[in-house]
Order: C-alpha cells, then structure tokens, then sequence
C-alpha cells in the first residue's frame, strides 16, 4: 500500500473507534440515568448492574455500527477536503476510484468486525441485556406473546391455548388435535393445563377426550387428569426475543421449528437473521455515500457535510424501521424488509459517486 492509503486507512479506523469512543459512554450515561430509578426502586446488585451495562454496549454499538462509520467518515473526509488535501491528491493524477480504495479497505475491515459482533458476541449481550431488563426494568410485562397460542409442536399434534401464565406454568382452555396421514384421530381438550415440575407432568382440568372412529366416537371424561405430552412449556411460548440470543446454526434451526410449529413471530425471527449479512453490506454503502457527499469543499464547511449526513443516516434508520416494522406485524417479506434500504441506497451510492467523478 502506498503512503496515501496508509494515511487515509488510518484516519478512517481511527475516526471511527474514537466515534464508538465518545458516543457509547454518552449513551450509558443517558441509559442509566433513564433507569437509575427502577434499578434503585428494585434493589439490583451491582455487579448485575455492571455485566448490564457491558451487554448494552455490545447489544448498542451492534445496531448502531454503520451510523457510528457513517458519520466518521463524514467527519474525517470533511475536514480533508477542507484542507484541500482531496484536491491535492486528485490533481497528482489520482483517479477518484483509486482515492476511494483505502475506504473500501477499512470498510472491510469494520464488515468483518460486524459481522463477528453479529454471529458470536451480540447474541450473548442480547440474551444479558433482554433478560435483565424484563426481570428487573419491565416488571409484571412478558416476554411472551401468551395469548391465542396456537401452535404445531410435531408432525401430527397441533395445541391451542386462549393464555398462558408463564410465571404459574397454567394454561386455559386448552385443546390439542392429533393427526394422521391427515385424518383427525383425536381430540382433547380441557378448562386449564397446568406443568407440575415436581413430577414433570401435565395436570388437566374438566379433561375431554373423543377418539374419532370408524362409524361413532368414544368420549373420555375426568375431572382431574396427569398426563404427559410430546413438548416443554418453553416449546410453547419462546421469549419474543429468542432469536436475537442464538447463534447463526442455532437461529437457523430455531427458525425452521418455528415456521412448522405455526408460529406467528416468524417474520420477526427472520428479521434478525437477515440483519446479520445485511448490516456488513451496509458498512459499504454507506462508507461511498459519506465519500460522495464530503469529499467536496463546501462554502458552508464541514457543518453542511456533517448535516447532509445527519439527514441521510435518519432516512436510512426510517427506512430500516419502517420496514422491519411491516415484516414484523403484516405478512411482508422479511428479506425484502431487510435489504430494500440497502437496496435503495446502494442506487443512492452509484448515483452520488458517479457525480463524484465528475
């Protein structure tokens, strides 16, 4: 690499570390002085309190990472152009493709490091993060969506359950329908279901049964019935943030048990699977749209550049929201909700660097 790349690689990588620098102690700062209250309110230990603080770091500068590189390189190449050092190095003979090289460079590396947050250490802050905050900030709130479960737990049962009471392991209104070579074979259902897990079985209320037969049904009617069954509580009602705390495979597998179980969080999980590639993909795009727009002295100064890019990061957050939303709460694409802004501004990218150019 020439001096020019070493010189442009370093001001990038070190722009953007001191940017996650300043704005993640801020950032615990406001956090915590929003929830002091409640941490005080419910006696939390302070080393909990700590190992907290360390996963909403990693759990933060995860989602933040493209924004944090966005607005550095906005920062940096800013003030070289500024300085009239971008012109000096493009009236040396150096073409705007090959000034750009270096930031390709450090995006790469700042991909790379994305993506081992994303796959290895953001699932773990997030599992930290998730469960402090429902057992100690969000107190008498579930983490479940326990309500009109319905639910195919293997090849032939499916369950249903009107609400779940995670906290008792009870159940209403419960019915489970079991299938073969998709002929209903029998049918139970029952007032309340209730896991004992002192002896790990199912405790029914106003218990029903009816066995389909040939030509007439058989009913079977107790009052109070153990039993055991095929799944776990957990297996019915996974924490709404489950797929945030798993790794890769594990989401994978997770996800495709989920979509044969009828799940109705589907879109949600695969969100966060889609989001591992997608925000790499972004650091690139995002890197030649803050080039583009900073590289050119401005009357204005750096003040104009830095709020041109404020403008383009909330857009790119709109979007990203907006559509992560739909994903969530209607039956639009989760790839498409994940990779239309990138999509979008990636047309953006081509569209300002060949401008650029010019």
């Amino acid at each position: 690499m020439k001096i020019l790349d070493w010189y442009i690689l370093k001001r990038y990588l070190f722009t953007f570390f001191m940017m996650l620098l300043l704005f993640i102690p801020i950032a615990i700062t406001v956090h915590l002085a929003e929830k002091i209250g409640k941490i005080l309110e419910n006696e939390v230990p302070l080393n909990a309190v700590l190992i907290y603080l360390l996963d909403f770091t990693v759990y933060f500068a995860h989602l933040l990472f493209p924004l944090f590189l966005f607005l550095s390189v906005i920062w940096f190449t800013s003030k070289l152009a500024n300085n009239t050092e971008i012109v000096a190095f493009l009236s040396s003979g150096v073409s705007f493709t090959r000034f750009l090289r270096p930031y390709l460079i450090g995006a790469s590396v700042v991909a790379f490091l994305s993506i081992i947050l994303g796959l290895f250490l953001a699932p773990k802050a997030s599992e930290g993060f998730n469960d402090f905050t429902y057992k100690y900030l969000k107190k008498g709130r579930q983490a479940v969506d326990n309500i009109n479960v319905f639910r195919q737990i293997n090849d032939n049962d499916i369950i249903y359950v009107s609400s779940f009471d995670v906290k008792n392991s009870l159940g209403h209104n419960f019915t489970l329908e079991h299938f073969e070579e998709n002929q209903l074979k029998y049918k139970i259902t029952a007032k309340t279901i209730k896991y004992v897990e002192g002896d790990t079985v199912y405790r029914l209320t106003n218990y029903l049964k009816r066995d389909i037969g040939k030509y007439e049904d058989s009913l079977e009617i107790i009052q109070k019935k153990d039993t055991l069954f095929s799944f776990e509580v957990d297996d019915l009602i996974p924490v709404i943030y489950a797929a945030e705390t798993k790794m890769y495979g594990d989401l994978k597998n997770f996800i495709a048990k989920e979509e044969a179980r009828g799940s109705s969080n589907v879109g949600r999980f695969k969100l966060v699977l889609y989001r591992k590639w997608s925000l790499p993909v972004s650091v690139f795009i995002l890197t030649i749209i803050a080039v583009a727009v900073s590289s050119i002295k401005r009357r204005g100064g750096m003040g104009i550049n830095l709020a041109v890019g404020i403008c383009i990061a909330m857009i790119f957050v709109f979007f990203d929201k907006v559509f992560g939303v739909m994903a969530e709460q209607s039956d639009f694409p989760p790839l498409i909700a994940v990779w239309f802004p990138n999509f979008i501004f990636g047309i953006l990218a081509i569209y300002l660097l060949y401008n650029a150019k010019r």
